[in-house]
């Protein structure tokens, strides 16, 4: 079997072979494991916070963080709160110490955390509350909390809040029959009450985590304590001698109130690691790093993207820098090809140190995933941090990690292969023609780490977990030779236009959002049509650059009217469609500009950034309806 690099395999002896024990002090001489130290108890750093800029992080321990954790547990049932997995309380904050003692605190008596988050936005919050009829949500602060008056439902009766509330908040919250309770008056009423811990059993409700999806009410995955410890300890395990340590520090920026954060997060506690959290404003992320110089980082594509782009855009103004920057990416990948993965070589003092500096210049493993990662931006990043970078792929409904890609492999743009806590099969999906036998299909999972439900929702749980306990994923996989995954495409969003044959609008939107004057596109069609549209969000810069060059004045919306500009723009998208091979009934037919972004904020985004398709076509529909008649 051929050796990674080409060196013979040796075995790495853990301890020194003439030194294999340890001995207690004390009159008997007990004698003990040299991983004694690293098994028993460890009260190291546990949680740390800044106060603000230029401040040092301080930190609480592992047996403060296990107490406070405690006494507010026993504080929420002070307050009236049954403990058991039939309790749900809710958790709206920012990621901080208070989310993990909150979170920590519910499973010391058995309750179940459902996490809020900004972006559901305030009628999703409200329809959590009321479908899992929360009495109590532990609240950030005054802003939050006046969020969730203004929607309140009946059930909601009191609000336990970490920072300092005005009197007008406290007075508006009883006149809705809400009590404001403070966090640190919970956790003082619970020290004095120190009721008996009533841990869960690994079948119990750990959290339901609810997924904003694009259509509808959110969905609330259920998700076991079996099912959180399934999936962080298959990722420690696929790890091997890079997993974290007791030595190691990570930074939370990711929202806690997803899996993929929540899982790395765990996974550092499990192993009495240290975790740094930033100070809630992503711009300041950068300074975060540098005061708490963290080894470990969960990461998304986004955060590499743009590291990425502002390298590449420093470079434009040097050709002599751009040529010993690319000089240097070669070395290192020369390297990374032979398994040699390190921040201390010639070309990381000369060419990429500022880079390692600017995220706290100790980084030893990233774990990416939520999004597809451009191979060239993985690459670039494993060459100029010098440290781990693996990718996965997971759902919320997976708790996380489906597959990780495994060290040492050096090849991008795939996730790697199942992780130890689940299995992966391909089934057919004729429709869109991927078939098993070739290898393709509908990537399914099944193991511990899969849900047990959407709360409160049969039909929906029907829907996506077979009677075999299969859980189909909607996304469309491919298996590699040497047995890794590749994701290629979505089961959704298919329709059939008049002439019977399937269109994948996302497919076709991906290769028209290339174009240099296209900022974002929504195809649409129609069974009853033979053809498709688009409504096209022209990429300002680029757009305005043109007119100016072509003499045609005017603002965005000004040039979104004139036909030279939509037939530049629809011209250019064509060429793209054909060079990527789309079929003529693929091309989009006639196209509607329009100057205003889709945003989270006007509702046809979701959280993550996906098109809510439905909300869409509902928006522009006296566009689309334009659109087809003239066509007609």
């Amino acid at each position: 079997m051929p050796v990674c690099g080409g060196v013979l395999p040796t075995i790495r002896v853990p301890i020194d072979t003439n030194d294999q024990s340890d001995t207690i002090k004390g009159a008997e001489y007990i004698r003990v494991s040299k991983f004694y130290k690293d098994s028993k108890e460890d009260n190291g750093q546990c949680l740390g916070w800044r106060d603000g800029p230029n401040k040092p992080y301080q930190w609480l321990n592992y047996n403060e963080t296990l107490l406070r954790a405690k006494n507010l547990g026993s504080g929420l049932l002070a307050y009236g709160l049954t403990p058991g997995p039939q309790t749900l309380v809710g958790l709206y904050s920012q990621n901080s110490p208070e989310w993990i003692l909150t979170e920590q605190a519910c499973y010391t008596y058995s309750l179940v955390v459902v996490p809020l988050y900004d972006t559901l936005g305030p009628d999703a919050c409200a329809y959590i509350i009321n479908q899992a009829e929360i009495s109590l949500v532990i609240c950030e602060d005054d802003q939050k909390c006046n969020l969730l008056l203004d929607k309140a439902p009946r059930c909601l009766r009191k609000l336990v809040v970490v920072k300092e509330t005005r009197p007008a908040t406290i007075q508006r919250a009883k006149n809705r029959g809400v009590e404001l309770l403070r966090f640190e008056d919970v956790e003082r009423m619970g020290a004095q009450k120190n009721y008996p811990e009533i841990p869960p059993k690994p079948t119990d409700l750990c959290t339901i985590c609810y997924t904003s999806g694009t259509t509808g009410h959110p969905k609330g995955v259920m998700l076991s304590h079996q099912n959180v410890m399934a999936g962080v300890c298959a990722v420690l395990l696929q790890l091997g001698d890079h997993r974290p340590t007791s030595k190691d520090v990570m930074i939370s920026f990711l929202p806690l109130a997803h899996m993929l954060e929540r899982c790395c997060e765990n996974g550092m506690y499990i192993v009495g690691g240290s975790v740094g959290f930033y100070s809630g404003d992503i711009k300041q992320l950068p300074e975060d790093m540098k005061a708490l110089r963290p080894t470990v980082m969960p990461a998304v594509p986004r955060l590499l993207n743009r590291l990425y782009d502002k390298v590449q855009a420093e470079l434009q103004s040097s050709f002599f820098k751009k040529m010993i920057f690319n000089m240097g990416i070669s070395s290192k990948e020369a390297e990374i090809k032979k398994c040699i993965i390190r921040s201390n070589s010639f070309w990381d003092k000369l060419v990429f140190k500022k880079i390692q500096e600017s995220m706290g210049g100790r980084l030893r493993l990233i774990v990416v995933g939520s999004a597809p990662l451009a191979g060239n931006v993985l690459t670039f990043a494993r060459c100029a941090l010098g440290c781990l970078i693996v990718e996965g792929y997971g759902q919320t409904e997976c708790c996380a990690p489906i597959t990780l890609t495994i060290q040492g492999d050096y090849i991008p743009e795939h996730v790697g292969p199942p992780v130890a806590c689940c299995c992966v099969k391909l089934v057919d999906v004729p429709e869109m023609e991927y078939w098993a036998a070739n290898n393709q299909g509908e990537v399914c999972v099944k193991g511990t780490n899969v849900f047990y439900g959407y709360y409160k929702n049969p039909e929906k749980t029907a829907e996506v977990i077979d009677q075999q306990g299969w859980h189909h994923t909607g996304d469309i996989g491919m298996w590699l030779p040497n047995g890794c995954l590749k994701i290629i495409d979505r089961k959704k969003h298919i329709f059939k236009l008049s002439q019977g044959e399937y269109i994948v609008p996302e497919k076709i939107e991906n290769i028209y959002i290339r174009s240099q004057y296209v900022h974002q596109v929504f195809v649409h069609g129609e069974s009853l049509k033979s053809c498709v549209v688009a409504i096209v969000i022209p990429d300002v810069d680029v757009v305005k650059c043109w007119a100016l060059e072509n003499k045609i004045p005017g603002t965005l919306s000004v040039l979104c009217a004139n036909p030279d500009v939509k037939k530049l723009i629809h011209e250019d998208m064509l060429t793209w469609g054909r060079e990527a091979g789309l079929k003529s009934f693929e091309q989009v037919k006639d196209i509607y500009l329009h100057p205003d972004p889709f945003s989270i904020q006007n509702g046809l985004l979701t959280p993550t950034l996906k098109t809510k398709r439905p909300q869409l076509k509902a928006y522009f529909k006296p566009q689309i309806e334009d659109l087809y008649q003239n066509l007609d």
